[in-house]
């Protein structure tokens, strides 16, 4: 065989045995350079999520190696245990023996810090932490500089918790976290929350440090004691801030067991917990039924990532055979596979041996799309385009309720994000379902345990008004008895509520402004009385909804004037005595109109006036010989009887009978004459009347009692006194005679229920104080509380002059009638008027063609004549 024909035949061999090494991933013989180096993990082996890190990784540098043919980068793990001194330890293994040149770890950037104290390596090597979420001390940039996190910050999932708090209006709620490997990392993850959460106008009421299991003898008992403390405060929404899947999977278990996953009760969980759900089996799910979380959103619908899904279960069941039934990779999984693949690729870009500074700027500047979506680093955190799915855990599993993003807030799915369709709200999602079963009404968030003792709220116990509330000392039961409309009302209220409220009614003896102050410092649960409510109040208090509008009353005493209203045409209005003219005037015409033919008592135009002034007193004599004459003028005549009655009486009233009117007629004529005035000393109409209304000082008399207040006016200590309008109405219901409001009424808030800030009963009390007023309940109280005040007061008597309104059915009924006769009386005069003019015009036709004709003949024969002489 010729060497030629050799080559031929083998050749195509050849090429087909490197396609097939090529498709292989034997490529390795293309690549003029591979890289050499040695990648550090430290992670837990026996968590759950150490399990998937370690598998993902591995696989990483597999892959790498099918890609790149490096088969000198190596991966060196190390076990950490979930304790941190195993982490320090296995750090500075890697770091000092093995030699590696990077390390990914679950390591905090907390204890990172601390650990480079001790061996200073820690700080001159890159580290990529998988802890979740990334938190960065103000300090790490400098004291790590080469300390990069690889999931989304703290911030990202704060914002999140606070808009779901916000959504679902929950005003406290309790945060817990897992104080992991003995460091305080997280706890100031509760500064921060408590701080996006005031936007929100929530707070966290009590915060529980767990700690972690690895750390603790028995977890058990220790997880069961801090839910019994948990379950004896009022609050009921828990969010579980930072946990391991460990520590979570036995927190459920017992709040299960303790019947804390019924109704009422709130959980929501983080990413660090709600994206491991998947991974998990049915039981832990049962135990978390109801449970509210977010976890990160990835597109899990690429090829790439379904691709590695079914690599990634092969090897995951193949290493953990127990949990292959569970082994679907979750989000940290695939980070850690691109955090491989991020200190991989930053290895290729430099030839030859490369420092730590360059390998750290390599990682720092990739740009490359992962697994877990665009691999990209700001200031040393992983900068992606985060949105989480909102979850809601039912029966074996979950259901995404929305899909939440920073930039938009929530929306119903991820294709919406864009200004347009996000409407960045929960609403019309479906129900929740909540603990307890069936989906319900949101929980109110908390409730009244058995554990808490009564509230103490206070109440004015030197009011001036003891209707509203009297505190009295009953010497029988030798016990204080607290009784008035306010509490009344209050009582009412809390009967609406839908559970129990145990309370004690404590009198208060100071000023309304320091009983609201004792419930901003807590010296007071809340305060129940007839308190206004003030802007300035609210910066330190919450009111619920007002039970009695309210505004502040100037009320005077009333001074007898007699009345100067005693010329005559003041009694009647100008419209009145201009239509009673013109009627008359109508009247008077169309009877004379409808009489002159045929009476000969209506001749002449002094007739027809005469007789328009006659009949105002019934004096005329000139007899009606037509029907239709007496029919217009018997209405009128009935019109002029009422007419003058009215007159008569006004006009007495106005010349004899005094009226009352205030002594003082505005509040600028207090303010001119520097006269005294008085309020209640308690109350906020003080500060009121010296800061908003200008009032001196010095003319401000303090009155305590509702009973002093006539002896104040009769002695002149007061030209005028100050109430809210409420008590107004009792004084004035009280002292019938002599006094009466003067001035505009200034409009306040009215009278609510003072809460401290935050309290989530305020809003509970709000509900139920509007159910009552709904009701017609509240109405009823206040009849009960005028029934006793004196029902005949005497009102002034009104002297002004009479309008046409009492009048206006008799001015029509007389009015259509005479419209009527005027009709009748132009119809018959109109037929008179035509015979006459027919008369005339047949006259005046026939004598004009007569004379035509006369004229006509005298021209013809005057052409004659001119013509025969012509001739």
């Amino acid at each position: 065989m010729s060497p030629l024909l050799f080559f031929f035949l083998v050749l195509p061999l050849l090429l087909e045995s490197k396609a097939k090494a090529i498709e292989a991933g034997d490529n390795c013989s293309l690549i003029t350079h591979q890289i050499t180096g040695k990648i550090g993990g430290v992670i837990n082996y026996s968590s759950r999520l150490g399990k998937e890190q370690k598998v993902a990784m591995e696989m990483a540098v597999e892959d790498y190696f099918r890609s790149s043919c490096s088969k000198q980068l190596t991966l060196q793990l190390e076990d950490s245990g979930g304790d941190s001194s195993r982490v320090a330890s296995a750090t500075t293994e890697l770091i000092s023996s093995k030699r590696v040149q990077s390390i990914i770890g679950a390591m905090t950037a907390q204890e990172t810090g601390l650990f480079s104290e001790v061996d200073m390596n820690m700080k001159n090597i890159p580290i990529i932490s998988l802890t979740s979420p990334a938190i960065t001390p103000p300090s790490m940039p400098h004291q790590l500089p080469y300390f990069l996190q690889m999931s989304n910050h703290i911030t990202l999932h704060m914002q999140c918790i606070v808009d779901i708090v916000g959504h679902f209006k929950w005003r406290k709620v309790t945060a817990l976290y897992e104080h992991k490997n003995g460091f305080s990392a997280y706890s100031g993850i509760i500064t921060l929350l408590s701080d996006k959460l005031k936007v929100v106008n929530s707070e966290i009421s009590y915060h529980s440090d767990l700690s972690s299991l690895s750390s603790i003898s028995n977890p058990e008992i220790t997880i069961e004691q801090e839910l019994i403390k948990l379950r004896s405060k009022s609050n009921r929404v828990f969010i579980v801030l930072v946990s391991s899947l460990e520590l979570a999977i036995l927190l459920f278990e017992k709040a299960n067991q303790m019947r804390m996953m019924e109704k009422d009760y709130v959980w929501i969980v983080t990413d660090e917990i709600a994206s491991l759900l998947d991974s998990v089996d049915s039981s832990v799910v049962n135990n978390m039924q109801g449970v509210i979380g977010f976890k990160t959103n990835f597109a899990r619908t690429r090829d790439t990532f379904k691709r590695f899904k079914s690599r990634f279960r092969k090897k995951y069941g193949s290493k953990y055979p127990e949990e292959e039934e569970y082994s679907n990779p979750s989000i940290f999984a695939l980070r850690a596979y691109d955090a491989t693949w991020a200190i991989a690729r930053a290895m290729e870009k430099s030839q030859g041996k490369i420092t730590s500074k360059e390998l750290s700027g390599n990682i720092l500047s990739s740009n490359f799309e992962g697994l877990s979506g665009t691999v990209r680093f700001e200031n040393n955190v992983l900068w992606q385009s985060p949105s989480f799915q909102i979850i809601n855990v039912v029966g074996n599993s979950y259901r995404v309720m929305a899909v939440w993003s920073p930039k938009f807030g929530f929306s119903q799915s991820e294709e919406k994000y864009n200004g347009a369709t996000a409407n960045g709200s929960l609403k019309n999602l479906g129900p929740v379902y909540w603990p307890g079963g069936m989906p319900s009404t949101n929980p109110r968030g908390w409730a009244i345990s058995d554990a808490d003792i009564p509230l103490k709220i206070g109440v004015p116990a030197m009011g001036a008004f003891k209707q509203f509330v009297r505190v009295t000392f009953d010497q029988t039961q030798n016990a204080t008895c607290v009784t008035g409309f306010t509490i009344n009302v209050f009582e009412a209220v809390v009967k609406r509520l839908p559970y129990n409220l145990p309370y004690v009614l404590v009198p208060f003896y100071g000023t309304y402004d320091e009983m609201v102050e004792q419930v901003y410092r807590n010296g007071l649960d809340a305060a129940v009385g007839d308190t206004e409510i003030m802007a300035d109040r609210f910066q330190y208090v919450e009111f619920s909804q007002p039970y009695v509008d309210s505004g502040l009353v100037m009320v005077v005493t009333q001074k007898a004037e007699t009345s100067h209203a005693t010329w005559m045409l003041k009694t009647f209005t100008k419209k009145l005595w201009l239509l009673m003219i013109a009627m008359h005037v109508f009247i008077g015409l169309l009877v004379w109109l409808i009489e002159r033919g045929n009476n000969t008592e209506f001749d002449g135009i002094g007739t027809m006036l005469w007789f328009s002034v006659t009949i105002i007193f019934y004096a005329h004599r000139q007899p009606l010989t037509s029907n239709l004459s007496r029919l217009v003028l018997t209405p009128w005549l009935f019109v002029i009887l009422i007419v003058v009655a009215s007159f008569t009486a006004s006009l007495s009233s106005a010349m004899t009978v005094s009226r009352l009117e205030p002594s003082v007629l505005d509040i600028e004529t207090l303010q001119r004459t520097n006269a005294p005035v008085g309020c209640n000393g308690n109350s906020f109409i003080v500060r009121y009347l010296i800061n908003v209304l200008l009032f001196k000082p010095e003319n401000i008399k303090k009155i305590n009692s509702i009973h002093d207040y006539p002896e104040a006016f009769e002695t002149g200590y007061v030209k005028a006194a100050f109430f809210v309008e409420p008590h107004a109405r009792v004084f004035l219901g009280k002292y019938c005679k002599g006094y009466t409001k003067a001035g505009p009424t200034l409009k306040l808030g009215g009278f609510g229920f003072v809460f401290p800030k935050g309290s989530p009963l305020a809003f509970d009390i709000s509900e139920a104080t509007l159910k009552v007023i709904e009701s017609g309940e509240l109405r009823q109280l206040e009849e009960l509380l005028s029934s006793s005040n004196c029902t005949s007061r005497t009102t002034a008597i009104d002297t002004s002059s009479l309008g046409l309104e009492p009048f206006a059915g008799l001015f029509i009924l007389s009015g259509t009638i005479a419209a009527f006769g005027s009709l009748v009386a132009i119809f018959r005069l109109g037929r008179n008027l035509h015979i006459l003019s027919y008369i005339q015009t047949e006259l005046t036709r026939r004598r004009i063609w007569r004379w035509a004709s006369l004229q006509l003949s005298r021209k013809s024969s005057t052409k004659e004549i001119s013509s025969t002489q012509a001739c």
